[in-house]
């Protein structure tokens, strides 16, 4: 790929703002080379402003997702973009949320330009189970655990019964509920319907790869392959 499509589909610039950049000289190999337009060195050696470039396609992003930002650009107020370089978002193929989690919602979140990738993590059949760690206000009841896990739950406002759930009571008012599925608001709507409120809610894992205990909240890296190999590997709960 030539270098101006190259750094214009990792966002750095639209190809004729890029040209500018090669031109000016801030994009160079690895050893201080001035780089020219038709220039096609390996990914790895290419520097912009002296700093290694971008992930190529397929980049998959983990973020520690805080309070008070959305996950789409359509809803109001900040979104999870603006906690990425302002590059990322301009990649093409585009950057995009695996999944949602709520405004309110905390946690572990998936960013990538892998479609196919994304589609496979969030499928129900595929295996992949989201967990998460809620704080109730009020105590729990004790039959949760059977309401949840019955595949009998209908919501409501929906027909259509709920996949059976996963549940671990932690204490009097928190619990783990592991999803195969992932319905609007689901968890506080479940416990809802179990007649009771969810104070906080924080995502900890997908599918076998929990949330780093070195990535605070509101961070984000690049997921190494060893993390991508654990999203597909948990057994059912």
């Amino acid at each position: 790929m030539k270098l101006v499509k190259l750094l214009a589909n990792l966002g750095y610039g639209s190809r004729r703002e890029v040209q500018g950049m090669i031109r000016s000289g801030v994009v160079t190999d690895d050893e201080g080379t001035r780089l020219g337009e038709k220039d096609v060195p390996p990914h790895e050696r290419i520097r912009v402003r002296g700093e290694p470039l971008d992930p190529p396609f397929p980049l998959v992003i983990l973020l520690h997702k805080p309070d008070g930002y959305t996950c789409s650009t359509e809803d109001p107020g900040a979104t999870v973009y603006e906690l990425l370089p302002e590059r990322f978002p301009r990649r093409n193929p585009a950057l995009h949320t695996v999944g949602r989690l709520d405004k309110d919602t905390t946690g572990l979140l998936l960013l990538t330009d892998d479609g196919k990738l994304s589609h496979r993590i969030v499928h129900p059949k595929s295996g992949c189970l989201k967990t998460y760690h809620a704080v109730l206000d009020r105590p729990l009841t004790g039959d949760e655990g059977a309401l949840f896990g019955s595949g009998e739950l209908v919501l409501r406002g929906e027909s259509k019964p709920l996949l059976p759930a996963g549940f671990e009571a932690l204490g009097e008012r928190e619990a783990l509920v592991t999803l195969h599925e992932g319905r609007y608001h689901q968890v506080r709507r479940m416990f809802a319907a179990a007649g009771n409120h969810v104070v906080s809610l924080r995502r900890i894992s997908i599918g076998g790869l929990a949330l780093p205990n070195d990535l605070p909240e509101g961070s984000w890296r690049g997921a190494t392959a060893q993390e991508l190999d654990l999203l597909f590997h948990q057994t059912d709960t």
